[in-house]
């Protein structure tokens, strides 16, 4: 499987071309809205690399792969269709992986325009975005084990001092954190990147 061999297509309502796929010299589709020098073999290789690291970490699988084929796309948005034919996946499998992907705030959902459909669309600040909610998910941690603490007999128990050790490691991390990405948003002013779209 070549991974995303049709971003932009069947549902997307835009013009396609079509390129050969392999060997065989069977054709598929590529949505006019993709670069003229996009490679998408490269491109559905890179989508299983990345989305085989992303699983390596921790996370679904599908979601993975559903993550790196938005990632990817010139867009940054597809319809449940378009990935769905993209990645070779059924409808179903598509709707578990952006479930996962909206839970975790890595993807947001916008209705098409004149049209019932939903796009599925990366956040303007991906990485800001899921790391900040990295940040709250920390804070909750960080009670729950002070909590934990008390229930455990208190810090002078082995158990309570580990978990004291836990706690007090994620409210370092958090203070790291939360310094780490303003440090982020200061040094984006100097790099050539396009500001940052308005929600």
């Amino acid at each position: 499987m070549s991974g995303v061999d049709g971003i932009g297509g069947e549902d997307g309502g835009r013009e396609e071309r079509k390129v050969a796929d392999g060997p065989d010299g069977a054709d598929r589709a590529v949505g006019a809205g993709e670069p003229q020098g996009r490679d998408e073999d490269a491109v559905g290789r890179f989508v299983e690399r990345f989305a085989s690291e992303l699983a390596e970490a921790g996370m679904q699988r599908m979601a993975a792969r559903v993550f790196a084929a938005l990632l990817v796309s010139e867009t940054g948005s597809m319809t449940s269709a378009e990935l769905a034919s993209a990645l070779r996946i059924s409808p179903a499998a598509v709707s578990g992986a952006v479930r996962y992907l909206s839970q975790v705030n890595m993807v947001g959902r916008e209705r098409e325009p004149g049209s019932r459909r939903d796009r599925y669309v990366l956040h303007n600040e991906l990485w800001y975005e899921t790391f900040t909610n990295r940040d709250r998910i920390l804070t909750r941690w960080e009670q729950v084990m002070r909590e934990g603490v008390a229930s455990a007999g208190g810090p002078g128990t082995a158990a309570g001092a580990r978990m004291a050790e836990t706690a007090a490691f994620f409210t370092f991390l958090h203070g790291e954190l939360s310094q780490l990405m303003d440090r982020w948003r200061e040094h984006r002013t100097t790099l050539d990147l396009p500001p940052i779209p308005p929600r």
